[in-house]
């Protein structure tokens, strides 16, 4: 099928590549993006747009008011921070930021809103108001929590919220989402034992040892998962360090070690139960062996849920853009995204966009060294985004 607005894009494709490669050649992390931010702003402001700046510290926000007559109005969300990742990838645009890199395609995530602010700003067929939506700091660094908290939603009403974000996973081209949870709960947990250490060759008898009481809670953990999360809930946990003792003492048992690892979920009473498991097993585990646990569960960006009617506007917008059968339902997937606390405030919808393979046949997944968004799909956002406002408001 042939999409008017993909196709008018295309001629400015080599122009917005380059905006969007000149973002990844200077990744910012999150509430550092002072360039990209003023970059967003500038470009917002050259199509005659209104744009507020520093909204929730580095949060920009373009308006753009229909011709028509209409009161209602919607968000459309894209991401503007970096990873610390040092960058593989050998492009002539690679990060030269030392240490930093889009490695998640936010520099095209920015790249699609900003498309689609050109095409709308010279199309304003449409009843109430566009707000353009430019976050920091959705990589842990609280960026959605901020704009929501300096008011994201009284100064910028909206009925709805989209979001946007591509997957490489998936064949170019195709928009998939689900209503309800597309998206986990991501936590994180630190557990401390702490025994009297000991001499491993001559008296571990004397000792209380906390590398035994680790590794029966690192293998009691999949318990939880297997025996306590009901088996149609899905959920996961997973170790990511273990720190104790030292390599160049290896006869030293030690006095204290730490794990510390992600807990993933859909649904707030499976996180409660994790939360509760992973307490109840360290404090068992404890008080067998003769030591004590000290256990952290803090609480990150909650279950990304999408709301129903906002799904199935989202799935006529993509099926406006592309053909019926490249639209399609996913699987809930276990990574996390801030976008959850807008649509917590707002409903909403998140949706992927297959970003499929890049002209070298490589197809390098979100945060690794090698990833490079494909500049192919930026028409297709741009569409999607566009499709999203005349379903909403009408015209575009």
């Amino acid at each position: 099928m042939t999409n008017p607005v993909i196709e008018g894009v295309k001629a400015w494709l080599p122009e917005l590549a380059a905006i969007r490669q000149d973002i990844h050649a200077h990744p910012e992390l999150g509430m550092e993006e002072t360039r990209t931010a003023a970059l967003v702003a500038k470009e917002l402001r050259a199509l005659g747009i209104e744009v507020t700046e520093g909204v929730g510290k580095l949060g920009v926000v373009g308006t753009i008011r229909g011709t028509r007559p209409g009161n209602r109005s919607v968000g459309l969300r894209a991401d503007m921070d970096a990873l610390q990742i040092t960058e593989q990838t050998g492009k002539p645009y690679a990060s030269r930021n030392a240490g930093v890199m889009h490695a998640c395609g936010h520099d095209g995530h920015t790249t699609m809103l900003l498309g689609a602010a050109r095409w709308l700003a010279r199309n304003r067929d449409f009843a109430g108001t566009v707000h353009l939506i430019f976050q920091p700091a959705e990589e842990g660094r609280g960026g959605a929590r901020a704009m929501i908290e300096d008011g994201l939603f009284e100064r910028f009403p909206c009925d709805a919220v989209y979001g946007l974000h591509n997957a490489p996973r998936m064949p170019m081209g195709v928009f998939g989402t689900r209503p309800g949870p597309a998206l986990a709960a991501s936590d994180r947990f630190i557990v401390t034992f702490r025994g009297t250490g000991g001499h491993g060759g001559s008296t571990p008898h004397l000792a209380t040892d906390v590398t035994v009481v680790q590794a029966h809670f690192v293998l009691a953990l999949q318990t939880i998962i297997g025996r306590n999360v009901p088996a149609l809930d899905s959920a996961v946990l997973s170790v990511g360090s273990i720190q104790g003792g030292s390599p160049v003492s290896p006869n030293v048992m030690p006095a204290e070690l730490t794990i510390t690892g992600t807990a993933r979920s859909y649904t707030a009473a499976v996180r409660d139960l994790l939360e509760r498991r992973i307490r109840e097993l360290a404090a068992g585990l404890a008080a067998s062996y003769g030591v004590t646990a000290d256990v952290t569960y803090r609480r990150g960006t909650p279950a990304t849920v999408n709301h129903p009617e906002q799904t199935e506007i989202a799935f006529r917008a993509a099926r406006a853009v592309v053909e019926e059968k490249a639209v399609t339902t996913i699987s809930p997937v276990t990574g996390a995204e801030d976008f959850a606390l807008m649509l917590e405030a707002r409903p909403g919808a998140f949706m992927f966009l297959g970003a499929g393979t890049g002209p070298d046949g490589r197809s390098p997944e979100v945060h690794t060294p090698l990833y490079d968004f494909n500049d192919e799909i930026i028409p297709l956002g741009v569409a999607y985004w566009v499709s999203v406002v005349e379903q909403e408001l009408g015209g575009g």
